[in-house]
């Protein structure tokens, strides 16, 4: 049995660090050689890369989105796209967006027993959730590898996210909750006319989604993702959540939004009305391609990356990846 799945095992994740469990030790002795908690990445890239020449079919991800998004990485480098492995995703970090669209539903002991039973049972991709990863590339970065994600912001996001980052908030709140407080902080520095200024000008970015959507100028809003849910009903793209899982869903929001806090309240509650899709303030689809031009850092799944030095990326989707739940 012990060869049908392995398990990369964040020790250093936020539920994982309390955990007085016997889970983790069962699931090294159980799994042996599969059992992987690599102090770092390039650790984990290696044990990926032994999985991948071993054909594994199975990758179990103990960790938050950080950790996911190393794996995926990981998988994109050393699998064949026709062959990627199903995966499936206990939540225990500090952000679990991912899990909380493609998650396995159950963590720690509970989720090794079903495991290994719907392993014994060879129905380990009886129940699944097909999504893409999104991968971001640095075309004129020569030698910088790809990085894959679910998750990707830019601009007013980015600054979101540097403020959740900060420790009065991160040490309170898990990251979700952090976000939130963070956003609600960012609302705050619009009150000031400085902060408004500041924040509502953006950043300068320029857009290529697909062969024909083109945007220049500042950029006050830039989202992402390959994810089809969530947290809390939050579903900021046009198309509808549940649509083509092979694409990439965006929201391009122009410097200076005409009526932005009508916008984010229907944002922030999934919905889309009539005014706000033709508003040219606002800008949402989905494609299989993005390319970005840009001069300040993006967030994929919690990490802030630069742009490097000609501030051009690429976004791009995998293979589908069947993810597993219970």
């Amino acid at each position: 049995m012990t060869g049908r799945f392995a398990l990369v095992y964040n020790p250093r994740s936020r539920r994982n660090m309390g955990d007085k469990s016997s889970y983790a030790p069962m699931a090294r002795s159980l799994l042996g050689e599969n059992f992987i908690d690599p102090a770092d990445r390039s650790l984990l890239d290696a044990a990926i890369a032994q999985l991948a020449a071993r054909d594994m079919g199975c990758i179990v991800v103990d960790g938050g989105d950080g950790t996911v998004s190393d794996v995926l990485t990981a998988i994109h480098r050393h699998y064949d796209p026709a062959r990627f492995p199903a995966l499936a995703i206990l939540p225990s970090g500090n952000t679990n967006l991912i899990a909380g669209d493609v998650g396995f539903g159950l963590r720690g002991r509970k989720a090794l027993d079903l495991l290994v039973s719907l392993a014994d049972a060879g129905k380990l991709r009886q129940k699944v959730r097909r999504r893409c990863g999104l991968v971001v590339e640095w075309p004129e970065a020569e030698g910088k590898p790809a990085v894959v994600g679910m998750f990707h912001g830019a601009a007013a996001f980015t600054r979101g996210i540097e403020l959740a980052h900060q420790p009065a908030i991160l040490n309170h709140y898990f990251h979700e909750m952090a976000v939130v407080v963070s956003f609600l902080s960012s609302v705050a520095h619009l009150f000031t006319r400085r902060s408004r200024r500041e924040w509502m000008q953006g950043n300068p970015i320029t857009l290529r989604a697909g062969e024909k959507s083109v945007r220049h100028g500042n950029c006050f809003l830039f989202l992402s993702s390959t994810l089809q849910r969530l947290p809390h009903g939050i579903w900021p793209f046009w198309n509808v959540a549940g649509g083509r899982t092979d694409v990439i869903n965006y929201l391009h929001v122009a410097g200076q939004p005409s009526r932005l806090g009508a916008a984010a309240w229907a944002l922030l509650r999934g919905r889309h009305p009539a005014w706000l899709r033709h508003n040219p303030d606002y800008c949402s689809g989905c494609e299989e391609r993005i390319e970005m031009a840009l001069e300040s850092d993006f967030v994929l799944d919690g990490e802030v990356f630069s742009p490097g030095a000609s501030g051009r990326i690429v976004l791009s989707a995998t293979a589908p990846i069947d993810f597993i739940h219970a």
